[in-house]
């Protein structure tokens, strides 16, 4: 199981290609003369955290992904609902398990103080990605910027646009190409489970009740049957267990590397969208391959694809605001 560690550094015309035109109001450096500092102040408080609370790293991470899957990269998984009878995309099952709110929250604030009203909440979640990924030894990408909040958050479209940990490979494909992205995306990004823990209840239908037998037997057939008696080990089928913490990637889930795959390629993938990446032929060939490699080219390969979903459905220019408070429209 591959564990090295290799700083890979995207040049910033490399990153501009990857841009499409309707994006191109984004760049890297965009608050060079705004806020020449932005991106220091970012990475000094994520440097702290995970020096002091390292098991955030995940989380942080997470909450990149989960913004842009829904109205795009807009920051809307930040916004508190407006009142109880329309809940926002944090009070959604899949989001509302998210820590590191407080962080976001500190770095705006000090954002606000050194900038005030100049970097959005949406960037900053795009910069938290990248450190959280680059501090956890993983690689390091230059990360366009200028994007703009949202001012709309929908609880139940977290809930229907969110790919799931039980969905299927021709689901997770038809996700991922809504927000256009590609195969090699999908599997690329599935690659950010190795960092990171999940709640017990994502994988206790698999280890005791796969097909409602409910009987010692009834597990997921895609998963190796001698990986069952450990995962029970550490998650009963008692209500009291649904919310404990399991890592994704046992041994290595503080570091971000491409050991992920080799749990895929053994069948040890925790989720059942892990299990499905080897349904189909080219996210299985991609997985085989990174499960015997070192990470340089997953970490290349992360690099891009995180900056293709950067660009989801961004806001700039003129459209959106600038949040003061990111979980308060203006």
């Amino acid at each position: 199981m591959a564990r090295q560690c290799c700083t890979i550094v995207f040049p910033a015309a490399l990153v501009l290609l990857l841009l499409g035109s309707a994006d191109a109001q984004l760049e890297v450096g965009f608050y060079r003369k705004s806020c020449p500092n932005a991106e220091a102040i970012v990475r000094a408080e994520i440097s702290r955290v995970m020096t002091v609370a390292p098991t955030l790293g995940g989380p942080l991470l997470r909450f990149f992904f989960h913004d842009c899957f829904v109205r795009g990269c807009d920051a809307s998984i930040l916004l508190n609902a407006t009142d109880s009878s329309n809940p926002a995309e944090k009070d959604a099952i899949p989001n509302s398990f998210l820590r590191g709110y407080k962080v976001i929250d500190t770095i705006k604030a000090n954002l606000e103080k050194a900038c005030p009203s100049t970097v959005s909440c949406a960037d900053v979640l795009a910069l938290i990605a990248r450190d959280v990924v680059s501090l956890a030894k993983g690689p390091y990408w230059e990360v366009p910027t200028g994007r703009r909040d949202g001012r709309v958050s929908i609880m139940s479209e977290a809930l229907n646009m969110l790919p799931g940990f039980t969905a299927n490979i021709s689901s997770l494909k038809s996700q991922f190409a809504a927000q256009g992205l590609s195969v090699k995306d999908l599997v690329v990004l599935s690659g950010a489970h190795t960092l990171g823990n999940a709640h017990c209840f994502t994988v206790t239908n698999r280890i005791y009740n796969f097909s409602g037998r409910g009987d010692n037997t009834d597990t997921d057939p895609a998963l190796d049957k001698r990986y069952v008696p450990k995962l029970r080990g550490k998650c009963s089928p008692l209500p009291a267990d649904a919310i404990k913490l399991i890592e994704m990637d046992p041994g290595s889930f503080l570091s971000f590397d491409n050991s992920y795959f080799t749990l895929v390629s053994k069948r040890r993938g925790l989720f059942e969208s892990d299990a499905v990446l080897l349904d189909d032929s080219e996210t299985r060939a991609y997985v085989l391959r990174q499960a015997n490699a070192p990470p340089t080219e997953f970490f290349e390969d992360f690099g891009v694809s995180m900056v293709n979903m950067g660009n989801i459905g961004v806001l700039t220019g003129s459209q959106g605001e600038i949040r003061k408070q990111c979980a308060l429209r203006n």
